[in-house]
């Protein structure tokens, strides 16, 4: 099922993970023009009513996630990321990959409170440092969101969640 839609959200979301992991950050630049983009692509394929379904699948994709961005529950890269993903996939795809990603995100969260031990937490940044090759700066860069052991980068739960609904749907 590689379509040019999931094509473009696979593209999306190893953009969004490389950097989720390196600054705990999602950039504008990246999340806006892959809306714009998705916007464009639903306006050729379908005309007005591909723009219109490109739109509500980035509502789908924006509003629930700005209500836990509001309860401090995720950052605003990631709620701009789901919308941008929404304009992609649509509202129905970006719905399941939404609640897979929190389903996901609450294993990991789990996770984290059994094992945020100080042992535990170095053998986790190890494993980190292990699948990322480079210099030793951007390796402390890389684990250092774990270090502290209460909050990780969501897009850690984000891509087994899209490739979760993705199987689902095939």
């Amino acid at each position: 099922m590689l379509t040019i839609p999931f094509a473009a959200a696979a593209v999306l979301l190893i953009a969004a993970l490389l950097t989720d992991l390196r600054s705990m950050l999602i950039p504008n630049r990246l999340t806006v023009s892959f809306f714009a983009a998705g916007c464009l692509y639903q306006t050729i394929v379908g005309g007005w009513s591909g723009l219109w379904t490109g739109l509500v699948g980035a509502a789908a994709g924006f509003v629930p996630l700005f209500i836990l961005h509001m309860a401090r529950g995720i950052g605003a890269g990631d709620v701009k990321l789901f919308a941008a993903l929404g304009t992609w996939v649509g509202a129905n795809t970006v719905l399941q990959m939404m609640m897979y990603a929190i389903l996901y995100a609450g294993l990991i969260g789990v996770l984290l409170v059994l094992f945020n031990r100080p042992f535990s937490r170095r053998m986790f940044s190890g494993l980190l440092l292990l699948l990322h090759r480079g210099t030793e700066p951007r390796r402390k860069e890389l684990g250092g969101w774990a270090a502290g052991g209460t909050t990780f980068p969501f897009m850690l739960a984000v891509v087994p969640g899209a490739l979760t609904a993705w199987l689902m749907l095939t």
